[in-house]
This record gives C-alpha cells, sequence and structure tokens, in this order.
C-alpha cells in the first residue's frame, strides 16, 4: 500500500510541475509555444526509442500470445512512464495554446475591421482635347 502512496505523490508532483509550467508558459506567451514544441520533439524521441511489445504481424491484430486487444501488459518502465506524462502535458499546452489564442481575436471579425489607410478620393477626370471636326461624308 505504502509503494501505490509513493507512486500516487511522484505523479502528483510531476504533473504539479506540468501546471507551473503551463501557468508561467501563460503570462509569456513565447515560453508557452517553445514549452509545446519542446514537448513534441521529446514526446517523439520517447516513443521512437521504445521497443514494440508485439512487432510481428499477429502483433499487429492482437495475437501475442494473450487474448487482450493490444497484447500482453508489461511493467511500466521510465521509458513509458514519460510517454504518459510527455503526452498530457502536449495535450494542456496545445489547449493552452488554443485558448489563448482565441481569447487574442474575440470579437474581432474582418467584417468589423477598419481600413488602416482612409480611402482616398478618386482622382479627376482626365478631360481629353477634344478632337477636330471631320469633315461630313459625301454618299
Amino acid at each position: 500500500m505504502d509503494a501505490t502512496v509513493s507512486a500516487r505523490l511522484k505523479w502528483l508532483g510531476a504533473f504539479a510541475v506540468g501546471a507551473v509550467l503551463l501557468w508561467v508558459g501563460w503570462m509569456l506567451p513565447a515560453l508557452l509555444t517553445t514549452l509545446h514544441v519542446l514537448l513534441a520533439i521529446v514526446l517523439i524521441l520517447i516513443v521512437l526509442m521504445q521497443s514494440a511489445s508485439a512487432a510481428d504481424l499477429a502483433g499487429a491484430f492482437g495475437g501475442a500470445g494473450s487474448q487482450t486487444a493490444f497484447g500482453p501488459r508489461s511493467a511500466a518502465t521510465f521509458l513509458t512512464k514519460a510517454t504518459v506524462w510527455c503526452a498530457a502535458m502536449f495535450m494542456l499546452t496545445s489547449l493552452s495554446l488554443a485558448l489563448r489564442q482565441s481569447r487574442s481575436y474575440a470579437g474581432s471579425s474582418v467584417l468589423n475591421r477598419q481600413p488602416v489607410a482612409p480611402v482616398s478620393q478618386p482622382a479627376p477626370p482626365v478631360h481629353l482635347p477634344a478632337a477636330p471636326p471631320s469633315a461630313p461624308v459625301k454618299h
């Protein structure tokens, strides 16, 4: 029982660190964007470093020696825990960026915008010199 409490406290601490990073990122949008890009890169690298649990053809359809849909469950390693944390933080930063972007454009519409420069008056019509009267045509 003591191990599960310890594990839950570790997860709580990890997500508390993530919440602080999100809060600081909310105050500094450039930091939030940078954190989002770094999480994406780290998540890609962590997923690529993991070994496949059932990489053969039968494993693609759940036949890895077990009746479960995705094969037998293995023990959670550091990489699987890091994948969960990075994926959760990536989703939260994505949501934060979307909310921050929607707030900056709230109430704005293309139809409500005023032109940047005032519209200039149209140029006066150009007066061309009168053409000389043509001689009457005789039939």
